[in-house]
């Protein structure tokens, strides 16, 4: 069997209030990094085969948080893991995109959902499940790795392994710098661990029915919605 670590990204001073998508140059803020560090020490004496991460900032800092406790551990890229391309949505606050025609959509069918100027939310699930697959094949049935990506990417490739719909992902929830962990063998993948940050606090998201596009803050304390934070 193949165990796939998947780890949300830390915290960005912009994560919760703007969808960031691919917006180049966001990296951690201090307390992204602080999270990055904690789970890199949780993770220390966890073997990995390899470090797999989307090429944004974000996650190549978090990725690389990991990879800097284990000497010699080179981190790799795939751009199948990066985040979802939101197109129009991209930059744009959450506040005004609650208001877009889509949002509803978004929440209850993404499997519908193409962004404006972007890609469709079954494009990424595919392009993501496929990496995951490949990668799996790649380092062998005895390989445990890690890969550092996004909420919503994160939240499709879990779907897969349980066998839901995409339309089921909005109920999963991924926060900042948590840990949900994936066995696949050749029948079927177990999910073993789900949105595990090593403590159990209330989040923002159990405050209202709507899933975080991008994925939220998670429990981190929410700030002045007009500070220009930008989520995923």
């Amino acid at each position: 069997m193949t165990t796939v670590l998947l780890v949300r990204h830390g915290l960005t001073a912009t994560t919760g209030a703007v969808l960031t998508g691919w917006t180049p140059g966001i990296g951690l803020d201090e307390r992204g990094k602080a999270q990055a560090e904690a789970l890199a020490a949780r993770l220390e004496r966890t073997g990995l085969d390899a470090i797999v991460t989307s090429p944004l900032q974000r996650c190549r800092e978090t990725a690389q948080a990991i990879a800097d406790r284990r000497p010699g551990q080179k981190v790799e890229e795939d751009e199948r893991l990066g985040e979802c391309e939101y197109g129009d949505w991209t930059g744009q606050t959450l506040t005004d995109l609650q208001k877009d025609p889509l949002w509803p959509v978004v929440q209850q069918h993404p499997s519908a959902v193409t962004f404006p100027g972007g890609e469709s939310m079954l494009d990424m699930q595919h392009r993501a499940v496929s990496a995951v697959r490949e990668h799996n094949a790649r380092l062998g049935k005895d390989a445990t790795y890690l890969i550092c990506s996004h909420g919503d990417v994160i939240k499709a490739i879990v779907a897969d392994s349980l066998g839901l719909h995409l339309d089921q992902s909005q109920r999963i929830q991924v926060d900042p710098c948590s840990l949900t962990v994936i066995r696949y063998t050749p029948l079927r993948p177990f999910l073993t661990r789900l949105n595990d940050t090593g403590e159990i606090r209330l989040t923002e998201q159990q405050a209202g029915s709507d899933a975080a596009v991008g994925g939220g803050t998670g429990a981190a304390a929410p700030q002045a919605q007009d500070d220009g934070r930008q989520s995923g």
